[in-house]
């Protein structure tokens, strides 16, 4: 049965070893146009160049043989029904080549008519690549440089058991956060523990927080209103996770996350010297610069959206603007002595 017959499904047999198993593409008896013969192996996975003067069969072995051969192949995975509305190839005149993947091709002579166009864009990968960088990329944080991830209970209490088993089962307390007006006196602070039914402040700050912006002037930015607030981080649970039950834990730690707005901080007790502090948080949220980031969409890599697209250039790639240090060459003149500098006009009388 010839090539052009073969159900799709049907397998080819190699008379060896299949050359992608090994990461290699083997072509053999390469004759399109003016190939004589060829044999050639290229290893996938890294980046190969042709090179050669002008008919020396490059565009031959690349694009009729090559590109062909992956084309047609990945064509052929369709059903005959599908295959209809698809445009095929040729089978190149080649007498094996294994190990090839389907294949995209860039001509050279492919008109760019934008800026912004880039192989992503003419091949339409850019469209799997902004799905991938949504859906499989991991964040990291821009202040910190440490990985930003979803913490729930169970993988709070799965890190807490690796770190203490490291460090030998501290003695651990676990705290969520409650902001307060710094003016709040420590008889307001205790009344607000009784009625929430906690009794315990493990420790006990004043930050600035920007809560709101007030509004703007006519042709003035808006400023943000900086305000002191109080800082508690009020106790959850005291215990050594060896000797806790698992249930306890579970119940600390989410409570903490409930009462603290998905912020926990558990304290790592130690015999001399201050405690060191695990932080975890909820939500694509980085518990140590406090910065929480939004669900990352595929809308946000692409540089036609206005999500995505750099603030700066708006995904164009270049930026217009005024350097005033070429309008203005020397702040010392007025205006009458010319210290804006106009554009000037030479004609030339040939």
């Amino acid at each position: 049965m010839s090539d052009d017959l073969r159900p799709a499904h049907e397998p080819e047999t190699p008379s060896e070893p299949v050359g992608d198993a090994q990461g290699l593409i083997r072509i053999r008896g390469a004759r399109q146009h003016n190939l004589k013969n060829l044999d050639l192996d290229i290893r996938t996975g890294e980046l190969t160049v042709v090179t050669g003067p002008s008919g020396s069969g490059k565009s031959s072995l690349v694009f009729d043989t090559l590109f062909a051969e992956g084309q047609r192949r990945y064509v052929e995975t369709f059903s005959a029904y599908a295959r209809q509305f698809l445009d095929r190839m040729d089978k190149p005149a080649v007498d094996k080549v294994e190990g090839v993947p389907p294949a995209i091709a860039i001509d050279q002579t492919n008109p760019v008519r934008s800026s912004r166009s880039t192989v992503g864009t003419m091949t339409e990968l850019n469209d799997h690549l902004k799905l991938l960088f949504a859906r499989g990329a991991n964040l990291f944080d821009r202040a910190t440089a440490l990985p930003v991830r979803h913490d729930s209970p169970e993988s709070i209490h799965a890190e807490l058991q690796r770190r203490c088993a490291e460090q030998g089962d501290p003695r651990l307390v676990v705290t969520f956060p409650v902001e307060l007006p710094a003016s709040t006196t420590p008889e307001e602070v205790e009344q607000w523990l009784s009625a929430s039914g906690y009794t315990r402040v493990q420790a006990e700050r004043t930050v600035q927080r920007a809560v709101k912006e007030e509004v703007p002037a006519k042709g003035k930015k808006a400023k943000p209103v900086i305000e002191a607030v109080k800082l508690l981080d009020v106790v959850a649970d005291r215990f050594r996770l060896g000797n806790a039950e698992p249930a306890r834990v579970m119940e600390a730690i989410e409570a903490g996350l409930k009462r603290g707005a998905g912020k926990l901080m558990v304290y790592v007790l130690k015999e001399e010297g201050e405690p060191d502090i695990w932080k975890f948080s909820t939500g694509l949220h980085c518990p140590e610069s406090d910065i929480r980031y939004t669900e990352p969409t595929p809308s946000a890599f692409s540089f036609n959206s206005a999500v995505g697209a750099c603030e700066a250039c708006r995904g164009f790639g270049r930026v217009i603007g005024v350097d005033y240090g070429l309008v203005i060459p020397d702040e010392k003149l007025t205006l009458r002595n010319g210290a804006v500098k106009v554009f000037q006009l030479s004609l030339i009388h040939i």
